[in-house]
């Protein structure tokens, strides 16, 4: 099948909700912000860039499902008028005459569930990089049968290098199944090919986990990336911005394990489902840390997955070998 209608949608919905994302960084930082229920801080622009997206998605794709991170009800609370008038505004700058009602409806077309074919969306990925002005992206990815076949990630923060000494900040990156990967600078230029790195020496010899220590188990890491013949430290970065590192070859390998402190937690879809794609078909290789491909068919939530390992295809045999012996 033809994905390039759903290739060009993603890139400019991403693309559009990035602008506004960095706009709304560089004029409220330290902003105020609500908080959902797992107390995760949720900005301005988790709403907006979740408005643009889906509005979208909607306008393009009518009968497709959207599964997303928001919904708007909170928002809709009287003590949280102030946010919403705020998310008014900025979405005005992008879709002039935008009403609360409509915004609101937009947010809300990312609360479908699952299905044969759907998209799913985190509009910030990485919030609390966001609001400490690291590392964060917005991530789009279309999910057929189970499979990705469309991603588009856009991570405004991380520098842009194609190899040509480029200081531009701000990366998007792009992939379809069985067409390769590529990126271009978010602020928009050519699209550059990208592949993981071709071994675990060099400079690449590194691996990429989260900033949060809640968001994975660092000791076990850094042992299994030893263990794996990774020596160097490792480079901590907030969103699926470590995706995109693994993708171009900035590091070989991106551990996210259970962390101690809730060892039972289970992934979400949207917090993975783009940067996969992005990896896989820069010739890398996901799986969970028993070895299973990462679950998109089911449920929101990856319940049959334990972990992620990210690589970049030689060693994954050598992660997953230590990982069982743990």
């Amino acid at each position: 099948m033809n994905y390039s209608r759903e290739k060009e949608v993603a890139v400019a919905a991403v693309t559009r909700a990035a602008a506004l994302c960095a706009q709304v960084r560089a004029e409220m930082v330290g902003a105020q912000s609500l908080e959902k229920d797992d107390k995760s801080p949720v900005t301005v622009a988790d709403f907006g860039s979740q408005a643009l997206v889906c509005h979208a998605l909607s306008t393009a794709f009518p009968d497709d499902a959207i599964v997303a991170e928001e919904d708007s009800a909170d928002l809709q609370k009287p003590e949280n008028a102030a946010q919403l008038a705020q998310i008014v505004d900025y979405v005005q700058q992008v879709e002039t005459g935008s009403t609360a009602e409509a915004i609101c409806r937009w947010i809300d077309a990312g609360n479908s569930s699952v299905a044969q074919r759907y998209w799913t969306l985190d509009p910030i990925d990485g919030t609390k990089g966001f609001l400490r002005n690291d590392q964060y992206a917005i991530a789009l990815a279309l999910v057929e049968d189970g499979d990705v076949k469309v991603a588009a990630l856009a991570c405004p923060a991380l520098p842009y290098d194609s190899g040509n000494g480029s200081t531009q900040t701000g990366t998007l990156f792009v992939a379809v199944r069985g067409e390769g990967a590529f990126m271009a600078p978010v602020a928009g230029g050519d699209w550059v090919p990208i592949q993981v790195a071709g071994d675990a020496s060099g400079a690449a010899s590194r691996f990429v986990e989260s900033v949060e220590s809640g968001h994975g188990d660092q000791s076990l890491q850094e042992s299994i990336a030893r263990a794996a013949g990774i020596t160097q430290p490792s480079l901590r970065m907030d969103s699926q911005a470590k995706y995109g590192a693994v993708a171009r070859g900035d590091a070989v390998l991106y551990l996210r394990l259970p962390s101690p402190k809730s060892p039972n937690y289970r992934e979400k879809i949207w917090d993975h489902a783009a940067g996969v794609l992005v990896v896989e078909e820069a010739g890398g290789r996901v799986t969970d840390m028993n070895g299973q491909p990462l679950d998109f068919a089911t449920d929101r939530k990856m319940s049959n997955n334990r972990g992620v390992v990210v690589s970049s295809g030689p060693l994954h045999a050598a992660v997953l070998e230590a990982l069982a012996g743990q």
